[in-house]
């Protein structure tokens, strides 16, 4: 997943669009979405980053609609829970499981869509950023905008050998199922704390080969980064400020609008 979400941030349709501006409109997405306070702004935010994700960069809509089936089924289950146990207002649905009376009021609902909307807005604005921008780029602006230089390369270790760590551990993995260490719930356990121990271990010794390796290239406590030349034109932040007051606009002229 890792491999392919860097293939497409260096290869759609926006990669000379400027980082800054991409970050800008997505980040601002967000804050917008989940500041709303109706479900019309996020639906909306969802919808047209969608279709800029989609039809700009030109990601296949195939992969892009497996990405958002993860958080999806999250929220909906976590939506589900939160209809049951928000009360207020008037019953809209009501049923008895094995003696226990469970019902979904409006309050309940419109928490419930609400907090679907925003996850799906989010997760939409942030595959955008994921999809469009290398991570490499991403840290040049926060770096060119202050950000500690410790923090940024603390993260960009972090973020190369998450994805190194869960290779390892898939590799285990496979090789304990192909020997039936999952076999009943003892071996699993058992698999389960093998896998966690050597993976710890590869770790460790992945730490003190880092080291090695950046001292034989002389680091002085420095990661140099260079921030993308490209620049956003006039036409470009005028469009992606309109955006911002549009969706702005609709989530305050929709702040008392209810589905439910």
């Amino acid at each position: 997943m890792q491999n392919l979400l860097d293939d497409y941030a260096q290869s759609n349709a926006l990669r000379d669009t400027s980082p800054r501006l991409k970050l800008l409109l997505g980040l601002g997405a967000i804050l917008l979405c989940v500041s709303s306070v109706t479900p019309i702004a996020p639906l909306f935010i969802a919808v047209t980053m969608s279709l800029v994700t989609i039809g700009l960069a030109k990601i296949p809509w195939r992969f892009y609609s497996k990405l958002l089936l993860i958080p999806l089924s999250f929220s909906l289950l976590s939506a589900l829970v939160v209809a049951f146990m928000h009360g207020g207002g008037d019953q809209l649905i009501a049923f008895s499981v094995f003696g226990f009376n469970l019902s979904i009021n409006e309050d309940g609902a419109n928490l419930a869509l609400l907090l679907i909307t925003r996850t799906f807005g989010g997760m939409c604005s942030l595959f955008f950023i994921a999809l469009t921008t290398p991570m490499i780029e991403i840290f040049s602006v926060l770096k060119s905008l202050g950000l500690p230089d410790f923090l940024i390369e603390l993260s960009m270790l972090m973020y190369r050998y998450i994805f190194v760590f869960v290779d390892q551990a898939a590799l285990i993995h496979s090789a304990q199922v192909m020997r039936l260490g999952d076999a009943g719930i003892k071996k699993s356990i058992n698999s389960f704390a093998m896998l966690s121990s050597v993976l710890f271990l590869r770790a460790w010794e992945q730490g003190e080969r880092l080291i090695v390796a950046m001292d034989a290239r002389c680091y002085d406590g420095k990661l140099d980064l260079m921030e993308r030349s490209g620049k956003a034109g006039p036409k470009a932040i005028f469009v992606v400020i309109t955006y911002m007051i549009v969706v702005a606009a609709i989530a305050v002229l929709t702040r008392d609008v209810q589905l439910f």
